[in-house]
């Protein structure tokens, strides 16, 4: 991917005209002086970072549970990477750096316990009652469920924080004001009631590019841990062609490399071609659409920030290795069957008794909501369960609670 090294904004603190400016935003829900020290989106990426759901990251599952070893990527460490990554591409995009990093820091907020495998067991639980999407979670947690501030719930985060956080996959609504990806999860409906975060539109190229960043990390953070569990070897690798051609490059230039050197070379070159992939698309996006504003941005009709034909194959290739080799192998299988049980049956006990749920902040007042309410009550407390605390509750709510090694 060819790219133009004289357009880059390296370290320039130049912001393009069309990036998002956060002395022009929308503004919070809850009016509040600024800051005389930190821009409005610096103040939001500072309020995610210390809020009790950024720490319980540490203890998430990204794909290894937890007691499988220290250095497995957890949800803490993969957000982490994922912030880094997209504010090198806001960098060289000439975006707002915070605000792009502020989006990659909260992607991950409304994740349950033990990763997709939480959130699809949850998903099933609250069928009954609108269901779980760990976005609309994630919505929820900065606008409702922090409670930290004495004049309102929540972060109270900048329109475009929350426009990122919401529409960085794109939009929610087709212009018809149909759901892009089914019906629009209710949390996220209800928001925008009070305030409209344009559902039809896509997010700021900031938010596009945090996205991106996401998909860099896990494919390459998951292969990087794939081997470090024996469940990948490098013979596999060779199944996809990018990272053959990788282990070709790096084997040429450092024939006696040790296994572990030599994962962290093909992983650092995958991160890099990526990276660099999506910042010479976004260039060539953005010298079609020419946009003047964040504003052209989100009415451009398609994501600018984005991987090249040619990438976004290799990106299938890597998915379909991850999938197959990780995240369907028996011994991963027999984790989530467990960690679904967990859950479920956490579902059903503070279902039948809320009380049980002893540090929920609603407890006292459950017992007398309808049916749905106290369903989503009891989502929220187990969403925001580390693994460690889930599996913790259910060995004293149950005889018995699956071995999750």
């Amino acid at each position: 991917m060819t790219i133009d090294t004289r357009a880059l904004g390296f370290g320039s603190g130049e912001r393009a005209v069309y990036a998002a400016n956060p002395w022009a935003s929308r503004g919070r829900l809850f009016p509040e002086d600024g800051s005389l020290t930190r821009s409005e989106f610096q103040r939001d990426r500072d309020r995610i970072v210390h809020t009790t759901a950024f720490r319980r990251l540490k203890h998430k599952t990204q794909v290894f549970i937890s007691p499988d070893g220290d250095h497995y990527r957890t949800r803490l460490t993969h957000t982490i990477e994922v912030a880094q990554i997209a504010r090198a591409l806001a960098r060289a995009l000439k975006l707002d750096e915070d605000l792009a990093e502020g989006v990659a820091l909260v992607h991950d907020f409304g994740h349950t316990p033990f990763g997709h495998t939480g959130e699809d067991a949850l998903d099933e639980m609250l069928k009954p009652y609108g269901g779980f999407d760990h976005n609309a979670q994630s919505l929820r947690i900065v606008t409702k469920l922090e409670r930290r501030y004495a004049d309102f719930d929540g972060l109270n985060l900048t329109w475009e924080s929350l426009e990122g956080l919401v529409k960085h996959n794109g939009p929610l609504l087709s212009a018809t004001g149909e759901g892009t990806r089914g019906p629009v999860p209710q949390p996220i409906r209800d928001y925008c009631e009070l305030h409209d975060l344009e559902l039809a539109s896509y997010a700021s190229l900031e938010a596009q590019v945090a996205a991106i960043a996401d998909d860099i990390a896990y494919n390459t953070h998951d292969i990087d841990d794939g081997l470090r569990s024996g469940l990948l070897t490098f013979e596999m690798l060779d199944d996809v062609p990018f990272l053959a051609k990788l282990m070709a490059e790096v084997r040429a230039r450092y024939p006696h490399l040790e296994p572990s050197r030599f994962a962290h070379e093909i992983m650092r070159r995958q991160i890099t071609h990526m990276v660099e992939d999506v910042i010479g698309v976004a260039q060539r996006n953005l010298d079609k659409v020419d946009p003047q504003s964040a504003a052209d941005v989100r009415s451009a009709g398609h994501v600018i920030a984005t991987f090249s034909g040619e990438m976004a194959e290799t990106d299938r290739c890597i998915k379909k290795l991850l999938f197959s080799r990780i995240y369907r192998h028996p011994d991963i299988m027999r984790i989530r069957a467990g960690a679904s049980q967990i859950v479920s049956d956490l579902f059903g006990a503070y279902m039948n008794d809320p009380s049980l749920m002893r540090s929920h902040y609603w407890v006292n007042h459950i017992a007398g909501l309808g049916e749905t309410a106290r369903a989503r009550h009891v989502g929220d407390y187990l969403a925001g369960m580390t693994d460690t605390f889930a599996i913790k509750a259910h060995g004293e709510l149950f005889d018995q609670t699956p071995d999750l090694r």
